[in-house]
């Protein structure tokens, strides 16, 4: 893959050889099996390791993938990986305080580093993630929002792995990716937003049980037990659901 001489910095463009199209014949059943195995996982976690592994099965060249989130453009973590490498190559970044998820992808959707050992826009990190084994890397962004960043990064163990059809590919994943994990979010935060519902209607449950309160009644002794202890409501209703005690003098 060659940068596009027309590109400025941090602005490489997939260039693929003239020949046969490595853009699997099956995509389109592949992201349609993407979606429905998304669909099917329980949580966020899960959600975003099944796309990390289907990423290195779907976009040409790709030997590992990762998902990392930088937060105030500085503090970075890669929380699902496909590989042990990934961690540590992404490591690199927040060591030498460089490298394409720091800095380009939140001036652009799409970020190719073609050869590691020539690399002139992180020089630092390119040469640790050489060192790493890893040849080339191909990133795509996946939100920001305000100055957090999430990315689906791919990783090769040869310079140039990645071409146009990579390129093409890996935005259209990476689309599909973006939808599926703001999903598994909005689902995970309904289930706690349930889940401490439930909890709290429990521990008036017991208040009202005991001391034959009245729902709102209950509901007040919990929150006074809260600002007596500055503590969460939500752990004063999992403390008294635990060990029956309210912690609240009198």
């Amino acid at each position: 893959m060659a940068t596009d001489p027309r590109a400025g910095p941090g602005e490489d463009t997939a260039r693929e050889a003239p020949g046969r199209s490595r853009i699997p014949a099956d995509l389109a059943e592949r992201l349609g099996d993407l979606a429905r195995y998304l669909e099917s996982r329980a949580d966020v976690t899960a959600t975003l390791q099944g796309i990390v592994d289907t990423a290195v099965d779907t976009v040409p060249g790709a030997a590992y993938a990762g998902i990392s989130v930088v937060a105030r453009r500085r503090l970075m973590d890669t929380p699902i990986v496909s590989a042990a490498v990934v961690a540590e190559v992404d490591r690199a970044q927040i060591d030498v305080e460089q490298g394409p998820c720091l800095d380009a992808l939140y001036e652009r959707h799409t970020v190719a580093l073609p050869d590691t050992a020539g690399e002139p826009r992180w020089p630092r990190f390119a040469a640790r993630a050489a060192e790493l084994g890893i040849g080339s890397m191909l990133s795509f962004q996946l939100y920001v929002l305000r100055d957090d960043l999430g990315a689906l990064n791919l990783y090769a163990r040869t310079p140039r792995a990645f071409g146009a059809d990579s390129e093409r590919v890996g935005r259209l994943f990476a689309a599909h990716a973006g939808v599926a994990m703001a999903t598994a979010q909005q689902v995970s935060q309904l289930k706690h937003a349930i889940d401490t519902r439930d909890l709290i209607g429990q521990a008036k449950g017991i208040l009202m049980e005991r001391y034959k309160l009245t729902a709102d009644q209950a509901f007040a002794l919990l929150v006074r037990a809260s600002q007596h202890s500055n503590t969460k409501l939500t752990e004063i209703a999992f403390y008294l659901c635990r060990s029956g005690e309210l912690p609240i003098d009198g």
